[in-house]
């Protein structure tokens, strides 16, 4: 049932493009770590190659995926479809968070809509993509994006996010460096 593709190619490349839902997942290296999975919407997500994609990471109450691609870099991304013929992708590979800051943020910012509140733009090098039934997947019927995320970084002034990017953002819940510009180089 499953299939294993060299690259995205174009119909792949579609089919992603159509979903509004895709979860990302990573893990620290330690054996006791905490492993992550978030759920991630609005239009977040862009295909940069066949064999590079990228989503921002907003702001929000942790900064597990920063940390955890800091500290190894192993990401995997999952679709799965929700309305229509069932389908699940899945694209391992290596990520790298890039802040506001950095010089490569703003040519990758370039590729997604206006957002409020972005922390970082990840950029995953893809190394396996794959398919499978995904025939155990309910169907849900898609009515529309959410808009908390817009009122609520309405609400905040540039030095109320700070302050809550400090609190929040600086440490993975297993204590491993968060955002770069909240924390001391990792060596």
């Amino acid at each position: 049932m499953g299939k294993v593709y060299p690259q995205i190619d174009d119909e792949l490349a579609t089919w992603i493009g159509r979903q509004h839902l895709f979860f990302v997942a990573s893990a620290p290296l330690a054996g006791d770590g905490l492993i992550n999975c978030s759920p991630k919407g609005l239009d977040s997500f862009a295909i940069l190659d066949p064999h590079t994609v990228a989503y921002l990471d907003f702001n929000g109450s942790g900064v597990e995926t920063i940390s955890h691609l800091r500290e190894n870099g192993r990401i995997v991304i999952m679709f799965c479809a929700l309305e229509a013929a069932p389908k699940i992708v899945r694209l391992h590979g290596v990520g790298r968070s890039i802040e506001p800051h950095e010089p490569e943020f703003a040519t990758l910012r370039a590729h997604f809509p206006e957002w409020p509140t972005i922390l970082s733009v990840i950029r995953v090098d893809v190394q396996r993509v794959s398919d499978s039934c995904g025939f155990g997947v309910p169907l849900y019927e898609y009515v529309g994006e959410r808009d908390a995320l817009p009122k609520w970084a309405a609400t905040k002034s540039a030095e109320a996010l700070a302050t809550y990017q400090a609190q929040k953002n600086s440490r993975s819940l297993d204590g491993l460096p968060g955002l770069k510009r909240l924390t001391t180089p990792v060596r």
